[in-house]
Parts: structure tokens; C-alpha cells; sequence
């Protein structure tokens, strides 16, 4: 029998005494022209037009429909087409409008379309006809969208079946959650690419930065934790800090940060925080709009207690310029140089004296404060000669010495003196002082550049070898006194700072902060990837989680302690990673199309597995252990029979039906199915125990139980997304194991908190700034104590505590609203 055979018998039955009886058979004709599988998108069904409101997909007239369409003649959406059909026609005009919804409709290309049952008064099941009305009531506008929502995507309409048990989608809950989240730990420090980036402050906590945060750390004994440390944050700045200074008075700090753009492609302004340490509140904002692209270095003055603070931008002339901290109004500006600016400091004895280094250049700058009048000052250049001494192509660091020399560290190893010329001193004229600079000596300290030199208390230098890995004390004359090796396994020595005592902290090319002593070694206190982060999985029992990423290492970090457990080289890119429900192995995928079991105690590769040649997008196991789900970008989806203790798996089948590649999956509670979404935005549900077998009727899997909540498309979440979304604004979801709120990480450096279910179009969120790239993932702890974000190019990973509502603590006040991922729907915290 074909398909118009049931639905003339649905209308035959129409004709009968009883509308409710034709409502029941109208839905069974719904049920077979249900859309199936992935047979191709159907057409969109023509919905209501609340004035004011959502629903946004018109019944547009079309010049090749038929004259016998049934719908032809129909009023439009608007109205309620069985009361607007005179007595006795009502059916036929229902009848008509059900022929017209499938046949006749045109798609939205930018809009999120739903049929809430304010609209139809109730379910199918409910019979909207029998409940009474008002003159102005809806209640007999039967119409498609009773029992799904949907949205368009890329012009493409997806389809959500609403579950039995919610009769209304005003019994949603609605607004942001109670819960909140408070940043706990970030873990990494960006020395790879940055310089500057590492100080102690009077109170003897480090500060250093990594994406939009900069980290302020207590090495040992505060409340973090046996060995952990503490930290606290401060987190003014919307885009990544490239560099940092502190103040004479050890309080103060100035951060720069780079130029970016928000979510609406418009272009963020670098600009420079200076802030109190002690109560972490901005003291002032400097340069908005006068910098390009980003601040490269910065430097408080010294010798008027750090009146003027000196910054170079990151433009092509890489501007210097001047500026008074307490006032932020800018003094003297000039072009510094086409060449890369790595440093720049005050001389300590006159802050008239400005030094700048980088690319195959030192220069002397001389300042005339012109009176403190706002941009009244100048600024002459004195170009460093190298004379008989080879030139360098780099010149990344230099120190001052207290007799008024200068150090300099280059690329060649070396570390040159520049003393003051004999012949060219003489006492300030009307242009300033005209003292320059010139070399007169020059010591071969390392292999390789020399990235940072560091002046200690008593009056040794230390320096720190990029090539060659290590620090070495010099004392009067260049004379070596002690030195120390770093491990490999840390990379090259990026900055050093001198803590209490004989302690030294040392940053590296890692991203690794070590602590310790040239005698005794060094030991990590912060580690941290080096490259975009994709993977994470959190440990279904305990407080811990597993990363992977570009950098090729798989790395189980302690939730408790805030440190790394273990890190192996994978030697290849890891993209994704699930623990067993035992926690006793856990499988990685890499981007090849292996994927991996290790033993999370030994370490050991238990399991080495090939499938396809594409690389992997998910990995997950099925509630009880048994099955194990590999999403691949070849389409597929490989099942794979896994042992109890999950160290052995054997192939189970092949989910084949998917259009483009998989991006997100998840299990049934009872393990027996699969919920998936791919790169083409279908949602599909597999009967995995049944033979991996493509369910095609989509509408029996709406009240299925899902073990977790991770597919980004779905009734339960399609709230989450903004209208007008092109489809890859969202790159990672999670369910919080009690089922009361969803994370979700963003392609704006955001991560947001909404209530579950969410399934109100542009429901509104609480939004959380700080990673300064696209976040990848969003995974929350096993007792929802705690959520993990990844920030992708940034290679931060934050540890936020959930707060407020069942969390570990009270939620903090309300914020205010700020735009975010759904303007005015959102705030941000």
C-alpha cells in the first residue's frame, strides 16, 4: 500500500460525526509521513506567526502550485484554518492544511523556527479540539509542528521531536541557571611564544599570564592543596596578554593585551591594564585606540618610583611611547623601528634613558618629559654600534647594572657590556642628556640564544640558554660562578625571576614554571600543553581529567592537587579521549584513524587499533562498559565489543548512514543505542545491540534516556544556540551528571552555563570570559563539583568551580547583562 493510501483513509474518516476521531486519524498519517533517516531534508512545515514573537517561517504563496492543492485557497498561517473554514468544512480544511505543510512550504535560511503548544493547546495526544477556548483561542490549528521544533542551520532544517512527557514548552524552565561558576585553577603558562611574561611581587606570589588571564600564584602552603599552591586571577583583559611589568612598589601591575575581534567580527583595541595586585581592580586603562595590533613589551620607570610607563606596540614602525601612569595621558611617541621590539626598559638611575632591543638592533633613547604636558615630550634614538664585534640577528634580553652598564643577551650566545663612551659624557644640555652607549666586553655564555638574563639581589647575573637549557650565575667581569641544567622535558629557559631567599623561578618554552635552586635543581610547579587542545575526558569516580592535543601528549592532570599526573608522548595528534566506566584504561583517538587504550596506572598501551584513514572526532563507551562508539570524519561510526576489565575489544559492527563526517555521540542509558550528529548537521539514533542498525523513524527515540548529553543538536539543547548561527558556533556540549544545567563552549573564547533542558530558542545563559581562542571542550567532573574548559590555540586549560544550587558553595550575586553568545539573553561573569 502506498503512502496516499493511509491518507485518504485519514480523510474519509474526517467526514465521520466526530472531530476528535479525525484528530487521531490525522496524527496516524503524521506518523508515516514522518521524515526518515537521512533520506534528504524534507520540506518545512508552514507554522503559526505569533505577533511579536518566534516563530518565523510565513506560508509564502508559490507560483507552481497545482489548483487542485488542497491548500491553495487556504487563509494564511496567521489564522486558524479550521474556525476561519465555514461549519461543516472543517475538516476538509484541516485536511488541506496538512496536504499544503509538506507539499507547499518554502525554507527560512536564517531563522529558528518552533511550535510551542501555547499555540495548538496541548499535544497531539491531548486533543486540543476538546479543551475549551475563548473566541480568540488557537486550539483548533492543527498543524505539523505539533509534536517537533525546528531550526535551520546553513539554510538546512533540523528537525526535534518533543518528548511525551513535556505537554508544553512553557513548562520549560526559563531564565539562567542558579548555578555559577568561579574560576579555580588555570593550568599552563604561555612561554612558547611571549617574553616578559614572569615576575614576584611584593607579597611573594608569582604572576604570569596565559590567554586573557593573568594567574597569580602562591608556590606552596596556601589552600590549594599539599603542594599545590594557590591561585587568584585577574581577568580585565578580552583578548590574550602578551606581556607584563610590575611597579617599583611591587603592587602595581601593567598588562598588555593584544588586538582581536568579538563575536561580531569587530575588532577589539589593544589597550594596557594597570592594576592593584592586592584587590585584583583595574586602576586604569591605557592607550585604547592608540595601539596597533597588539602591546609587544612594557616598562615602569624606576627612578621617579614609576611615575611614566614605557610601551611598544606591535604595529609595522612598532611605536614607543610615553605615558603618565597616574593619568594615563601620553607623553612622547615616535616610531621605534620596522624591526621586531623584544625588550624595552628605563634605565634604574635616570628615566630620562629608555632601552629598546630585538631584531639586529639596541637602541638608546633619550626623553625630555616636556614638562609632563600631554604629548609635549620627545624622544631621540641613539643606535647601538657594534663595531668589531659580529652583529647579531637577535638581541632578545638585556639587564642594567648598578654601576649603570648594560647587559645584553643575543642570539649568538653571547652577552655583550655596553658601557657608557668616556668622550661622550658631559652634563645634560638643552636637547637632554647626549651619553650613549658602546660595547666593552663581551663574554660566550651558551650554545644557542640567550633568552633572559635576570639581575639577583646581591649583584650577580643570571642567564638563561635557549639552545643548550641552562642557567648560569655570573659574577663581576663575567666570571661563571654556578650553573644548573633544565630537563628536556621542559624546554629551553624563557624568563627568570628571583624568589625568597636562594629560590629561583624559571619559566620555559614549554609552557612549564619551574621552581628551585642552581644547587639543588628544579621541579615543575606549573605545566601545561604547547599547542591547540582538543581531547578531554573526565575520570568517571575521581577528581581528575585527561587532555590531548596538537603537541601529541596525552597528559592526566590531578583535579585535587592542580598538578600534572602523568604526560606520554603519543606521536601523533591526540583529538579526543574517553575513560572506561571503570576508570581503569581510557581510549584515545588520534588523527590518523588509530586509536589507542592505555592503562591509566601503567601507562601501557593495552590496545592499538586502526580504523579508516581519517582522523577521529569521539571516542565513547557505553554506560556499562561493554561497548565502546569511535566517531570517524569517514562517516562511520565503528562498534567495538570491549572486556570488563576494557583492556580487550573485538569489532561489533558499523553504523553506516551518516553524510558527512561525526562530530558528537552518546549512549542510551540501557547501552543499547546511540544519539549522533555530524559535520552536515543530521541527528541519527542507531540500534547498536540490534545489529547497528539506522533507526528511521526518529519520533521513537524522543523519549529515550541519554547517559550523557554531549551532541550539540538535539530538542533537549537546541535553546543553546544563536539565532542566525552558521553551525560551528558551538564546538562543545556537556549534561552535568544530575541532568540540571549544560555547558557549552563556543567559537568566542566563551564558556556558557544554561538550565537543562534547554529548549527555548535563544535562552538565555550565564557567560564566562578568559580563554583567548575558540573553546574546544567543556567536560564537567564526575560530582558536577567542578567544570574543565579548553581553550584551542591559547593550549589553556581552566578549572571552574560550580557554585550556587547544589554546587560547592553559594552563588555570588547576579551579574550584570553584557552581550555574549545570544545578545541580551546572556551574562557574563
Amino acid at each position: 500500500m502506498g503512502r496516499q493510501q493511509p491518507l485518504r483513509g485519514a480523510a474519509k474518516s474526517l467526514g465521520g460525526p466526530s472531530l476528535k476521531e479525525g484528530a487521531a486519524a490525522a496524527a496516524a498519517a503524521l506518523a508515516l509521513l514522518a521524515p526518515r533517516g537521512s533520506s534528504g531534508p524534507r520540506r518545512p512545515h508552514c507554522v503559526a506567526t505569533r505577533p511579536g514573537g518566534i516563530l518565523r517561517l510565513p506560508h509564502p504563496p508559490r507560483s507552481d502550485l497545482g489548483r487542485n492543492c488542497p491548500g491553495r485557497q487556504l487563509p494564511p498561517p496567521t489564522c486558524s484554518c479550521a474556525q476561519a473554514a465555514p461549519r461543516g468544512r472543517k475538516e476538509q480544511a484541516f485536511m488541506g492544511r496538512l496536504l499544503c505543510t509538506w507539499h507547499c512550504a518554502k525554507p527560512s535560511t536564517s531563522s529558528i523556527s518552533f511550535s510551542p503548544h501555547d499555540i495548538l493547546g496541548g499535544r497531539w495526544g491531548k486533543d486540543p479540539l476538546s479543551s475549551p477556548g475563548g473566541p480568540g483561542s488557537r486550539r483548533s490549528n492543527y498543524n505539523l509542528e505539533g509534536i517537533s521544533v525546528k531550526m535551520f542551520l546553513r539554510g538546512r532544517p533540523i528537525t526535534m521531536y518533543i518528548p511525551s512527557g513535556i505537554r508544553s514548552l512553557e513548562e520549560l524552565p526559563s531564565g539562567p541557571p542558579p548555578e555559577t561558576l568561579s574560576l579555580d585553577w588555570v593550568y599552563g603558562y604561555r612561554g612558547r611564544d611571549s617574553r616578559s611574561n614572569l615576575f614576584v611581587l611584593r607579597s611573594g606570589e608569582v604572576v604570569y599570564f596565559i590567554a586573557c588571564v593573568v594567574v597569580l600564584y602562591w608556590p606552596g602552603g596556601g589552600p590549594g592543596g599539599p603542594g599545590g599552591g594557590s591561585q587568584r586571577h585577574y581577568r580585565g583583559h578580552t583578548d590574550c596578554v602578551r606581556c607584563l611589568a610590575v611597579h617599583p612598589d611591587g603592587v602595581r601591575v601593567a598588562s598588555g593585551q593584544t588586538a582581536g575581534v568579538d563575536k561580531d567580527g569587530k575588532p577589539l583595541q589593544p589597550v594596557v591594564h594597570v592594576w592593584d595586585s592586592e584587590t585584583l581592580l583595574k586602576l586604569q586603562e591605557i592607550g585604547l585606540g592608540a595601539f596597533e595590533r597588539g602591546v609587544g613589551a612594557l616598562a615602569f620607570s624606576f627612578a621617579d618610583q614609576g611615575a611614566f610607563l614605557c610601551v611598544v606596540d606591535d604595529s609595522n614602525e612598532h611605536m614607543l611611547s610615553v605615558w603618565d601612569c597616574s593619568r594615563g595621558t601620553k607623553l612622547a611617541e615616535i616610531k621605534s623601528t620596522n624591526d621586531s621590539v623584544l625588550a624595552v626598559g628605563f634605565s634604574p638611575r635616570d628615566s630620562s634613558c629608555i632601552v629598546t632591543s630585538g631584531k639586529s638592533h639596541v637602541h638608546f633613547w633619550n626623553w625630555s618629559g616636556g614638562a609632563g604636558v600631554p604629548g609635549n615630550g620627545t624622544l631621540t634614538r641613539k643606535q647601538g654600534v657594534f663595531g668589531k664585534y659580529k652583529k647579531p640577528k637577535f638581541i632578545p634580553c638585556f639587564v642594567f647594572l648598578p654601576d649603570g652598564d648594560i647587559l645584553t643577551g643575543d642570539s649568538e650566545g653571547n652577552i655583550l657590556t655596553w658601557g657608557r663612551s668616556l668622550s661622550d659624557s658631559k652634563p645634560p644640555g638643552r636637547g637632554g642628556a647626549k651619553e650613549t652607549y658602546g660595547i666593552v666586553a663581551q663574554a660566550h655564555a651558551h650554545e644557542g640564544s640567550i633568552f633572559a638574563l635576570c639581575l639577583r639581589r646581591d649583584g650577580t647575573v643570571l642567564s638563561g640558554g635557549g639552545r643548550d637549557r641552562r642557567l648560569v650565575q655570573w659574577g663581576p667581569g663575567l666570571v661563571a660562578l654556578q650553573e644548573a641544567e633544565i630537563p628536556e622535558d621542559f624546554g629551553a629557559v624563557r624568563a627568570i625571576a628571583e624568589g625568597p631567599g636562594s629560590e629561583l623561578l624559571v619559566g620555559t618554552t614549554k609552557n612549564a614554571l619551574l621552581r628551585g635552586d642552581l644547587a639543588q635543581g628544579f621541579s615543575p610547579v606549573i605545566q601545561g600543553h604547547t599547542d591547540e587542545l582538543w581531547g578531554l575526558c573526565t575520570h568517571p569516580s575521581q577528581n581528575r581529567f585527561l587532555t590531548c592535543g596538537h603537541d601529541r601528549q596525552l597528559c592526566l592532570w590531578d583535579g585535587e592537587g592542580h598538578a600534572l599526573a602523568w604526560s606520554i608522548d603519543l606521536k601523533e595528534t591526540g583529538l579526543c579521549a574517553d575513560f572506561h566506566p571503570s576508570g581503569a584504561v581510557v581510549a584515545v583517538g588520534l588523527n590518523t584513524g588509530r586509536w589507542l587504550v592505555l592503562d591509566t596506572e601503567t601507562r601501557e598501551i593495552v590496545s592499538d587499533v586502526t580504523d579508516g584513514n581519517e582522523q577521529l572526532s569521539v571516542v565513547r563507551y557505553s554506560p556499562d562498559g561493554m561497548y565502546l562508539a569511535i566517531g570517524s570524519h569517514d562517516n562511520m561510526i565503528y562498534i567495538y565489543s570491549v572486556s570488563s576489565d576494557g583492556a580487550k575489544s573485538s569489532r561489533f559492527g558499523r553504523c553506516v548512514g551518516h553524510s558527512s563526517f561525526i562530530t558528537h555521540l552518546d549512549w542510551s542509558k540501557d547501552g543499547n543505542f546511540i544519539m549522533s550528529n555530524s559535520g552536515d548537521y543530521e541527528i541519527l539514533y542507531w540500534d547498536v545491540t540490534g545489529g547497528c542498525k539506522l533507526l528511521r523513524n526518529r519520533y521513537e527515540s524522543r523519549d529515550r534516556e541519554w547517559a550523557t548529553y554531549t551532541c550539540v543538536l538535539g530538542f533537549h539543547v537546541y535553546g543553546v544556540w544563536p539565532d542566525g548561527s552558521d553551525g560551528t558556533d558551538i564546538n562543545s556540549l556537556c549534561r552535568s551528571h544530575n541532568e540540571r544545567v549544560v555547558a557549552v563552549a563556543d567559537d568566542f573564547c566563551k564558556v556558557h552555563l544554561f538550565q537543562y533542558p534547554c529548549a527555548r530558542a535563544k535562552a538565555p545563559s550565564r557567560v564566562y570570559g578568559g580563554h583567548g581562542s575558540h573553546v574546544t571542550s567543556v567536560r564537567f567532573t564526575h560530582d558536577d563539583a567542578h567544570l574543565v574548559s579548553l581553550g584551542g590555540k591559547d593550549a589553556s586549560i581552566f578549572q571552574w568551580r560550580v557554585l550556587g544550587a547544589g554546587g560547592a558553595g553559594p552563588a555570588p550575586a547576579t551579574p550584570s547583562r553584557t552581550p555574549s553568545l545570544s545578545p541580551a539573553s546572556s551574562l557574563d561573569v
